[in-house]
């Protein structure tokens, strides 16, 4: 059904559909909460009961969040700017923020209360027939909205849908409460509502601070997928005359507004026009195939040199074996050699996870030990670089 509805729904990677599927979400959720708002209004004032018109006041600001989502996609979609030259897809982090507090906040607002009529020993309000046929048919409604914002949070990736649709199940899970507690009083004592609604209201502030983690995280800045820069590093490497990479760093604006640096080696004696017809081919196939603006270095690398090859297969198998005894990925890289008269400088970068137990001056020193075991001469020098993620992508290539 939303494959007729919202046009080219399948192709989820596109960031116009995206906004589509998050403004589509966003009106569905405004109308939907409106109504039931309406509806709860003009009952709770017929029946005369003043929890459904508490629960409908409820459902109107339910249908704020659903504003939130509506505007957060809406400036998500605004292109890029002079004040914000990455675009506005952020948004949409800021819009799941808003959601997650507002669903905490609820929880403890709905936890206040019942612990409040749980010491006061108040049992749950009495209702007839007609107004447990309504509370029945606003929770499948709720039920409905939720699953429904899962859907196409999951289709698009979206952590704004995601606390949407958390937060319409808090709502389906408070609205059974009290129907539960109205059910069951009879049998198990008057402060079985409050029990149930306290329970609940836990669950919910429990999930609500789980989506603000989440939400602060997008912002804040977290590693790239695992996935995306494997795929990253096969696409780079796969490149004719590529010898290696390293130093890459993935930036995300917001969804499908990727950023990204990397130095790429190549060999040193290729001509550099040459070389440089393969970055700009590089840069411009990630632009085209994966949306990801990538700005490359080109490192120019020397492999003909016999004397330089076997020391830089010394250097690479320390470095190896301190990988495999601490159970770290490391690798070397801008391995080169200085030959001198009483010495020889061995000077190369190392790259270890952000997490690795060693520090800088503690791994260099250990693998410096390494390195002159062979001959005490070596003088290395080594620069770490600490990785903006934990997936190891290897090192250059030796002839």
């Amino acid at each position: 059904m939303l494959e007729k509805i919202i046009k080219n729904y399948d192709d989820a990677a596109n960031p116009v559909v995206r906004i589509r599927c998050g403004r589509f979400a966003g009106v569905v959720g405004i109308a939907v909460n409106l109504l039931l708002f309406a509806v709860k209004l003009a009952f709770g004032f017929i029946a005369g009961s003043i929890s459904v018109i508490a629960d409908s006041l409820n459902n109107l600001s339910d249908a704020g969040s659903s504003v939130l989502t509506f505007v957060g996609y809406t400036i998500t979609g605004r292109p890029a700017d002079r004040e914000h030259p990455f675009g506005h897809a952020r948004m949409e982090y800021l819009s799941a923020l808003f959601i997650s507090v507002i669903v905490t906040v609820l929880g403890v607002q709905m936890l206040t209360q019942s612990a409040g009529r749980l010491f006061k020993g108040e049992g749950a309000e009495e209702y007839d027939a007609l107004t447990v046929a309504i509370i029945a048919v606003t929770i499948l409604v709720k039920l409905f909205l939720a699953l429904f914002y899962r859907r196409i949070g999951r289709h698009i990736g979206s952590t704004a849908l995601k606390a949407a649709a958390v937060d319409s199940i808090s709502d389906v899970f408070t609205t059974a409460a009290v129907v539960a507690g109205m059910l069951l009083t009879p049998v198990t004592g008057p402060k079985t509502d409050a029990v149930l609604a306290s329970l609940i209201a836990i669950y919910i502030i429990i999930v609500g601070l789980r989506l603000i983690v989440d939400a602060s995280n997008t912002l804040l800045g977290v590693a790239p997928d695992t996935a995306l820069v494997r795929k990253i590093v096969e696409k780079i490497r796969s490149y004719d005359g590529v010898y290696g990479l390293h130093d890459l760093v993935v930036h995300s604006y917001g969804a499908e507004r990727v950023f990204a640096t990397v130095h790429v080696e190549v060999d040193a004696q290729r001509d550099i026009t040459e070389s440089h017809d393969i970055i700009d081919n590089i840069e411009a196939d990630f632009a085209r195939d994966m949306n990801i603006k990538l700005v490359v270095h080109l490192d120019p690398v020397h492999t003909s040199d016999p004397r330089v090859n076997k020391l830089k297969l010394l250097a690479a198998d320390a470095v190896a074996d301190v990988a495999g005894e601490y159970g770290e990925p490391l690798s070397m890289h801008d391995f080169r050699v200085v030959f001198g008269v009483t010495h020889t400088n061995l000077i190369f970068d190392v790259s270890v996870s952000a997490g690795f137990i060693l520090g800088d001056e503690e791994l260099c020193e250990l693998l410096s030990a390494r390195v002159r075991k062979t001959d005490p001469s070596y003088n290395v020098v080594i620069t770490v670089d600490r990785d903006y993620f934990s997936q190891r992508y290897g090192s250059e290539k030796t002839d």
